[in-house]
């Protein structure tokens, strides 16, 4: 290498038209009474160990919460620790024993560590670990250096991809190319990792860029096929860039392309999460007046649009004309449903699709579960909610994190935080609930909003013993919270942290730092801390040798 990892560290620490529906009317769903739905969803008499939930309260002085009731797909997966959880596989033992090494290690220090645990290394292994320092982009690379050197590493695709999801994520897309020049040489390249690159460019706002990764795929042998052109503009639209998404696909439609209903249904997509129905019912226009009828994805993508937009009726419509033209509702349009006329406190209709839900021979599993739950927990029925939970157990279909996630977030809204660390800890020692880096991100910043700095601090501890690793909003979060609490000290560490993992600050974040030095009189930290983010900003982390 012409420059080293542990050079590149020790620098860091040395510089210290109508809508669709809108005319259609609402068709009443009305079989059952809520009585008899709750009734037939629970017998309370016959659901035993049902804790009742219980009033603790505290006040927030700053609320500020993600919401969690969208697509919540953890980038890590949290294990109990490997000492202490027998029931783990061998694998995800190794994984967590090396993040906690590296998350508490680094350079040369690590690399011994490492070697001194007697770590079998394999493919699935060095896949595993680069997946939960996904947002670790540093120290991910770190360990691929250290594992490319051990008995038993083997180049495979998957692990490329993964070290390139983590440098993509920090943006060190020279190296990423690098990256891409090696898995041509080893014949390792696929599409998947075009697509990744492309999503990580769209992720950091250089759309132009995506699109030209997208193009370069023929540089290096690959065919371009609809299915690649469906591709970019689920990337665009999934990064919020949905317009651009629309205008590219005028360009190329049947110029270099003819689109597919999927084509059309990714813009569907992309406009009903933006809530702009207008241009959603012109692509659906569009799709119609091709040839195209909508088929089970486009009701649903339709369906969960109007949620979106907190046009339940019209929502709802869709549902009878789906069902009308022999199309049958998938679980997910009944989550859908279930989740956007929970969240506006419409229970009983959410109650009721639950039900049609199961007469339709639909098995309830953990997503529809959650999906109750969350119902439950908009109209702040806890108590229900955790019925619902115990009805998961009898039927073997969870909790998971997820369930639990979702009634943090309501406890945190509601005010009762005590209540949620209780039941945060409960997850702790209930198997399949083990806390996620989502999980941990609520609890964080719950004790953050309430100023109680040192709970958050052993939170954060708690969870780096795991082998979960912070990204920067946990950073961010816990950095701000003890600039409030004037623990500048502590608050440059953790700042040193970050930037060692590679994670570039926020700039609001960075500036409240800055400027609390400053009120400090700690002139020459500010300016120490301004020249080490100009130096991440500027400075490649690797130029590797070519293998």
């Amino acid at each position: 290498m012409k420059m080293s990892l542990l050079r590149f560290l020790n620098f860091l620490s040395k510089t210290h038209r109508k809508p669709i529906a809108a005319a259609l009317f609402t068709r009443s769903l009305t079989t059952y009474s809520k009585q008899s739905i709750e009734r037939r969803i629970f017998n309370r008499n016959s659901l035993p160990g049902h804790e009742t939930s219980f009033g603790y309260s505290s006040t927030l002085h700053r609320i500020i919460y993600r919401s969690i009731h969208e697509d919540l797909t953890p980038k890590h997966l949290s294990v109990e620790h490997y000492e202490k959880n027998p029931a783990e596989t061998k694998l995800e033992q190794d994984a967590a024993r090396i993040c906690t090494l590296l998350s508490t290690h680094s350079g040369s220090h690590a690399d011994k560590l490492l070697e001194d645990a007697s770590i079998k290394v394999s493919p699935s292994l060095v896949v595993e670990v680069l997946k939960r320092l996904s947002n670790a982009g540093v120290i991910a690379l770190s360990f691929f250096t250290w594992a490319e050197k051990q008995k038993g590493f083997k180049y495979n695709t998957e692990s490329y991809n993964a070290l390139i999801e983590a440098l993509g994520k920090i943006k060190q897309f020279k190296l990423i190319w690098s990256l891409v020049n090696e898995m041509k040489r080893r014949k390792l390249l696929n599409k998947d990792t075009f697509a990744l690159i492309s999503r990580r460019h769209a992720r950091a706002r250089k759309v132009e860029e995506a699109i030209e990764a997208f193009e370069r795929m023929e540089e290096f042998g690959f065919k371009l096929e609809t299915s690649d052109f469906n591709r970019l503009l689920d990337t665009l639209c999934k990064s919020r860039h949905v317009e651009k998404a629309n205008k590219v696909f005028d360009k190329m439609k049947k110029r270099r392309f003819v689109p597919d209903i999927k084509s059309y249904t990714i813009l569907l997509e992309g406009w009903g999460k933006e809530h702009n129905l207008l241009r959603l019912d012109e692509v659906y226009l569009e799709m119609k007046y091709d040839g195209f009828e909508p088929d089970v994805v486009t009701y649903g993508i339709l369906i969960s649009a109007y949620c979106k937009a907190k046009k339940y009726d019209a929502a709802i419509e869709l549902f009878h004309e789906m069902e009308a033209k022999n199309c049958k509702p998938t679980p997910h349009v009944y989550c859908t449903l279930i989740n956007g006329l929970g969240s506006e406190k419409r229970l009983s209709e959410a109650l009721e699709f639950f039900e049609r839900f199961k007469s339709c021979g639909f098995t309830p599993e953990a997503p529809t579960y959650n999906s109750l739950v969350g119902a439950y927990c908009w109209s702040m029925r806890i108590d229900d909610a955790f019925q619902v939970i115990d009805e998961m157990r009898k039927h073997s279909a969870g909790p998971n994190s997820r369930t639990y996630d979702i009634i943090l977030h309501h406890l945190i809204k509601a005010r009762r935080t005590n209540e949620a660390y209780f039941r945060f800890q409960k997850m702790l020692n209930e198997p399949g609930c083990e806390p996620t880096v989502s999980t941990y991100e609520i609890i964080v910043r719950m004790f953050c909003n309430e100023d109680r700095v040192d709970l958050a601090k052993q939170v954060w501890d708690q969870m780096k013993a795991k082998g979960v690793l912070p990204g920067m909003h946990m950073y961010s979060d816990l950095i701000t919270s003890l600039c409030h609490k004037n623990k500048l000290g502590e608050a440059c560490k953790y700042f040193q942290e970050m930037l060692d993992a590679g994670i570039r600050p926020p700039a609001k974040m960075f500036s409240n730092l800055k400027q609390a030095l400053l009120g400090e009189g700690k002139k020459d930290e500010a300016l120490n801390l301004a020249r080490k983010i100009n130096k991440l900003r500027g400075t490649p982390l690797v130029v590797r040798d070519q293998k």
